[in-house]
């Protein structure tokens, strides 16, 4: 069993990789040739020159200025500086209202902590339940005599987990409720006063029927000018260019492999030669240089090839498009309605900005979609539950008995005080976390096969599993094997009656494992995270063999974004255990607290200098957010039931049964009040944002704007537009309504007349 002297060890030892962290943070940030890791942000805003030119020549490599030295920590108070308003203009409301979950597990655990212990520790520490006879099987330690198991059963002291238990739920949901009326009005006003887009006056058009008469790109035209006269203004419909993306995906790594060549070149003065086997392993010697460029000049012409034929090939159009209109209001009316008599077809929502466009997922059929989602739904429980057994086998593995039983040589090396505090307050955490270390990569790759058109609705869904992962694996699934594995011996030579009480006491006796990863997870986690030492090696190996020009530089350093699919969930584990263990064992809180403060001020610093955020979706993952803490408040309610109920507290226990009654209703109002904001955009907004911009720009040329803006990007990286292209695209927009000449046969998507009825064309 962990005891206070294994948690002392774990701690320290995180602690000294943290401060050692920091330290190298702080000398690596001032050298002259890292500036470009650790301030990208602002070299691609372009408001920070390189420090590099114009010093000395040690100078360039390293900062000879020793009173820069001084303040190994001013970082911090500098990423705190920036207020909020200022913030959401340099980074966005997304990584704004991201930082915010960081300062509401502050705003809940700070309070809940000081009358966790003001109160329940001295009620918890001064019984003396774990003494008693009946529960003599069950090994314990100092730490645990802080939680509920060290009351007697049946005693009166559980009223006051009781009423800190309402207490606890009462703010909780108050800081909930503030903040989810706090980001909705910051995502009103982030959408009124945001810079035109693109998708704020498109919808993304999906499932369109098929016609034998005309083509996707003509049917989509006429129904929107039929059903949407007046207000329909372009389209652009989906291509399946998935194979003309590896193509020139291919060619850049060509490329970029011929500028590594080319560079060696001008090193060595000698020419470079390469094997053409596998790998570059065997095969035929060649001219590196000579080969990539034929090669890329072969790939270059498969891709003009394979470009015609993705435009020229009906197959290749898939029956989905963006459609834009003329004003906001148009578009939030087209998102926001049925649009067939049949719901199934011409299914409308809102597009994604261009930049979060998922396109490889575009062309998979909407038909699909529910079957690629069911295949999924039971892949990922097979992998949730059977990844459960691994993780106890590794996990016994790790501990003392196991390394003892499976290497008995080591017995005596184990016995040594600092080596045995490691391997029980440390080594378990540790095996854990590299354990999970693909987990974020996979279920990535099985949100891609569900088939969603964004990257943001991406991030958001791979998160939602990973925190069930986390929530079964890690919080249950410890809990189940630290009761039915480590102390299965104690169970078999006890009564069957004593089970409940023995499962009930063993809970919260769990508490020290969950330190100890909360700070192997968290506090050494997020020290690594501010040094960035993969990045840091990356940029210094391509601006070594890759770089030749600015842009390839940009390149080099980009940051890269927050990474919401595995910041949240990790997130979110940590409100479950600082919800579930405040009531039951409340020397929890403060590690969590240092958490929570240490992560608000890196990546406070990570989003002001480092990311840049790959997308902009105005804060719509909060409700995700707010639910899944509202989770973590009803497991802990019940958790805190069954442990009163083996603890024999009959006469107080029901009075907890309200409180998941009252979190659900409350959850439910603020689904009701808030989460509107956050799936629809009102159509007021819309007319007054579309009032103000014909005020202020009459003579704005929006299809010029929309008209190239959700063309496949890999158009635009094979093939320069035309000039000629450039200037249909920039034709002024008639007023007049269109006319439009129809080939169809039937009288499926219109209420005009077809050719079927004399009429050789439809007038609009």
């Amino acid at each position: 069993m962990t005891t206070l002297s294994d948690i002392g060890v774990a701690a320290a030892i995180n602690i000294s990789s943290a401060l050692l962290f920091f330290l190298a943070f702080a000398i690596l940030r001032l050298q002259p040739w890292n500036d470009r890791v650790y301030f990208p942000k602002w070299y691609l805003k372009g408001l920070r020159t390189d420090p590099v030119h114009g010093r000395a020549f040690a100078s360039k490599f390293i900062n000879l200025d020793w009173r820069a030295y001084c303040g190994f920590f001013n970082w911090m108070p500098e990423a705190l500086r920036m207020p909020e308003p200022e913030l959401i203009d340099h980074a966005g409301l997304d990584s704004v209202v991201y930082l915010r979950i960081y300062l509401i597990g502050l705003k809940i655990f700070v309070p809940i902590a000081f009358l966790a212990w003001t109160v329940l520790v001295p009620v918890n520490w001064t019984s003396s339940g774990l003494e008693g006879a009946q529960i003599k099987n069950i090994t314990s330690s100092d730490i645990d005599k802080l939680s509920v198991s060290n009351v007697h059963s049946r005693s009166e002291r559980f009223w006051g987990h009781i009423i800190m238990a309402y207490a606890f739920t009462f703010w909780t949901c108050y800081v909930l409720l503030k903040d989810y009326e706090k980001v909705a009005s910051m995502r009103l006003g982030f959408l009124a006063a945001e810079r035109r887009r693109p998708d704020q006056f498109t919808v993304l058009v999906r499932n369109i029927p098929p016609d034998p008469d005309e083509s996707v790109s003509d049917l989509v035209e006429h129904f929107f000018l039929v059903n949407h006269p007046g207000h329909y203004l372009t389209h652009q419909v989906v291509y399946d260019a998935n194979k003309l993306a590896k193509f020139v995906k291919k060619k850049k790594k060509l490329t970029n492999w011929l500028v590594y060549y080319q560079n060696k070149l001008e090193r060595t003065s000698k020419r470079p030669e390469i094997k053409t086997g596998f790998l570059g392993l065997w095969g035929k010697k060649v001219d590196a240089i000579d080969y990539h460029i034929t090669e890329i000049d072969k790939l270059s012409n498969e891709i003009v090839v394979e470009r015609e034929k993705v435009i020229n090939d009906p197959k290749s159009i898939m029956p989905a498009a963006f459609v834009s209109f003329k004003s906001r209001w148009a578009a939030a009316v087209c998102a926001q309605t049925q649009q067939s008599r049949n719901p199934t077809l011409w299914l409308t929502e809102w597009a994604p900005e261009p930049r979060d466009v998922y396109w490889r997922n575009l062309p998979i059929p909407y038909v699909s979609l529910t079957v690629r989602r069911l295949i999924i739904a039971v892949a990922f429980f097979f992998l949730t539950f059977f990844f459960m057994i691994p993780i106890a086998f590794v996990q016994t593995l790790a501990s003392l008995d196991g390394i003892q039983k499976a290497a008995p040589w080591l017995k005596p090396l184990v016995k040594i005080p600092f080596i045995k505090s490691f391997i029980q307050g440390f080594l378990p955490g540790i095996v854990l976390k590299l354990f999970l270390i693909f987990l974020p990569t996979i279920l990535m790759i099985m949100s891609k096969f569900e088939g969603f058109e964004s990257i943001s609705s991406l991030e958001r869904r791979s998160a939602s599993r990973h925190y069930l992962f986390n929530f079964v694996n890690i919080f249950l699934g410890n809990i189940l094997t630290g009761t039915a594995f480590q102390q299965l011996s104690s169970f078999i030579h006890q009564p069957a009656n004593q089970y409940p009480v023995t499962i009930g006491t063993a809970i919260p006796l769990k508490a020290s494992f969950f330190i100890t990863y909360i700070m192997v997870d968290g506090w050494a986690s997020i020290a690594a995270e501010v040094l960035m030492l993969k990045p840091l090696i990356f940029y210094h190996l391509k601006n070594f063999f890759l770089v030749k020009t600015e842009k390839d530089r940009e390149e080099a350093m980009d940051p890269g974004s927050i990474g919401f699919n595995t910041g949240e969930p990790r997130i979110q584990l940590y409100f479950l255990l600082g919800l579930v263990y405040a009531a039951v064992t409340p020397a929890v809180l403060p590690f969590i607290i240092v958490f929570f403060g240490l992560a608000y001020v890196v990546f406070r610093h990570q989003i002001i200098n480092v990311y840049n955020q790959e997308y902009e979706s105005g804060a719509a993952f909060w409700p995700d957010v707010h639910f899944r803490i509202v989770l973590a408040l009803i497991v802990s309610q019940i958790v805190l039931m069954g442990l009163l109920t083996t603890k024999k507290a009959a006469s107080s226990t029901p009075f907890l049964i309200v409180l998941p009654i009252l979190t659900i209703w409350f959850h439910r109002y603020c689904k009701g009040r808030f989460e509107p904001a956050f799936v629809k955009f009102p159509l007021q907004e819309a007319m007054m944002k579309d009032t103000l911009e014909r005020a202020t720009e009459p003579n704005l040329n929006l299809k010029g704007y929309l008209q190239n803006a959700y063309v496949h990007p890999v158009f635009k990286d094979s093939m320069d537009v035309d000039d000629d292209d450039e200037e249909i695209l920039s034709m002024d927009l008639e007023t007049e309504s269109a006319t439009v000449r129809t080939k169809r046969q039937s009288r499926r998507n219109t209420p005009l007349p077809s050719k079927n009825n004399d009429a050789s064309s439809l007038s609009v």
